[in-house]
């Protein structure tokens, strides 16, 4: 997969698994559309059920992403019940790209993908994948030799700024901030470009090295004609970048 190319389809056969729950109040917008963040938030939720309902839990039950994709072909407004379906689009012996496609009862749709890697909390390092779940995932994938490239490579600039301030909420099980509060920024930077949000984009964040609670962060960001980049900046090094850009 390349930076703009389209997410793997639905597949018609495989291990999808399904679940549904309401759009909660606090995940929607001042226009009552699911935020970006709200999406990030749930799409790890029901990776947990995920992994749950595949007996996995016990086995592999840490995981860190390094890139998360969201397509919001058209927006989830509340009030509404999502309807998720989760499935492998990629996996090699360590890590996977799992999809998740959000669907509204009353319309819209968000489609995403992630790079997820299983991680031996006591190394610190990439874990293999047990033989079972492999051989589960494969189902809906023909891509067995998953590679990671990295597609945010560019330098920040410091064309804009903004603080981006820490709570000790924001720290997950790893002692970093969770990958979903970073999407509090990107939802910062996203509520200002109407010019995005007002139809179908694409909102990427790719995660460089982590952040830990009491680190000074900024957020730079970069406008142009097709593309709003922005960096999460601590002492002038990048931990994380993204980009949004309309579809």
């Amino acid at each position: 997969m390349t930076i703009d190319a389209e997410l793997a389809p639905l597949p018609d056969t495989g291990y999808v698994y399904k679940t549904s729950w309401r759009l909660g109040t606090p995940d929607m917008d001042e226009e009552y559309r699911l935020r970006v963040d709200g999406v990030a938030r749930y799409i790890q939720e029901v990776g947990a059920e995920h992994l749950d309902d595949a007996d996995a839990t016990d086995d592999q039950p840490h995981w860190i992403v390094q890139r998360t994709v969201i397509d919001v072909h058209e927006p989830i407004v509340w009030p509404d019940v999502i309807t998720f379906r989760r499935w492998c689009a990629g996996l090699s012996t360590r890590w996977c790209a799992m999809r998740v496609q959000l669907e509204g009862a009353n319309g819209g749709r968000i489609e995403t993908e992630a790079f997820w890697i299983n991680m031996n909390k006591e190394t610190g390092g990439p874990a293999r994948l047990t033989d079972r779940f492999m051989a589960m995932m494969a189902t809906t994938t023909d891509e067995h030799r998953l590679r990671w490239k990295p597609w945010l490579t560019e330098p920040a600039t410091d064309e804009a700024t903004l603080d981006f301030p820490l709570r000790r909420t924001d720290v997950d099980h790893f002692r970093h901030v969770n990958n979903t509060v970073y999407w509090h920024g990107v939802h910062e930077v996203l509520a200002d470009s109407a010019a995005i949000i007002d139809g179908p984009y694409r909102a990427i964040v790719e995660y460089k090295k982590p952040i830990t609670l009491g680190e000074d962060v900024r957020i730079h960001t970069r406008t142009s004609d097709d593309a709003v980049d922005l960096w999460f900046v601590v002492a002038g090094e990048v931990r994380a970048a993204a980009r949004l850009t309309p579809r």
